[in-house]
């Protein structure tokens, strides 16, 4: 019968309706936790590094027992990698903010403002990225991805100081981009390591050590 046919249909209709509801919820729990375990991971490794991190660490910070962290993730060394993941891509993303063409087009104090300010942002709101790629023992994948990275930036960087210094050769612009990386990540050291108004200061005295540094380079007329 036609009603009858309707009838039924509908009912498969909220069936599997019913049906795909709790597989959601299943998931949205799942990756919950997925957040849970990672936070607490971060937790870990910016107290204690990689290295002397443990899954029961990692669990207890968590408020969870160590048989729920193994139904997410096998080991330690699985954490690290979905952290470190999705730190990377934060940190690629938080890159190309920083080194957009119009910020490179800005005069140099300003350039260092719009360049160095996202860049430290991020690390201070993620200091487990700090600890888990300057760490020591952390996966091969993540130290290659690291090397990625760091390859990246100088290469963006050596595009920037190209800006102000168009005259440098290949080799000089490795030179000045190597020794900015250099300066940067000293200081990022003990920017994290404070807070507040000494950590103001800090990213202050970075600035002004850039600045002072890559002044005597700059050419009065600049390529744009």
């Amino acid at each position: 019968m036609p009603g009858t046919a309707k009838d039924t249909s509908a009912a498969t209709g909220e069936n599997s309706e019913t049906g795909t509801a709790t597989p959601r919820r299943r998931q949205a729990r799942g990756e919950r936790r997925i957040s849970q375990l990672l936070a607490a991971a971060a937790g870990v490794f910016c107290r204690t590094g990689y290295a002397a991190a443990s899954t029961n660490a990692i669990a207890r910070e968590a408020g969870v027992s160590p048989g729920t962290l193994y139904q997410y993730f096998p080991n330690k060394e699985a954490i690290a990698i979905e952290l470190g993941d999705q730190l990377l891509r934060h940190a690629r993303e938080t890159h190309g903010q920083a080194f957009l063409p119009q910020n490179l087009s800005l005069p140099l104090p300003e350039v260092l403002d719009a360049v160095l300010d996202p860049l430290i942002a991020f690390n201070c709101e993620n200091p487990a990225f700090w600890a888990l790629m300057h760490g020591s023992g952390i996966p091969g994948s993540i130290d290659k991805e690291h090397e990625e990275l760091h390859s990246s930036m100088i290469t963006q960087v050596q595009g920037a100081v190209h800006a102000f210094v168009p005259e440098a050769t290949p080799t000089e612009l490795a030179h000045i981009s190597n020794m900015i990386l250099g300066i940067f990540k000293a200081s990022l050291d003990l920017i994290l390591t404070h807070e507040g108004a000494e950590r103001d200061a800090y990213v202050a005295e970075l600035k002004t050590v850039l600045l002072r540094y890559l002044e005597p380079m700059v050419t009065t007329t600049r390529s744009h």
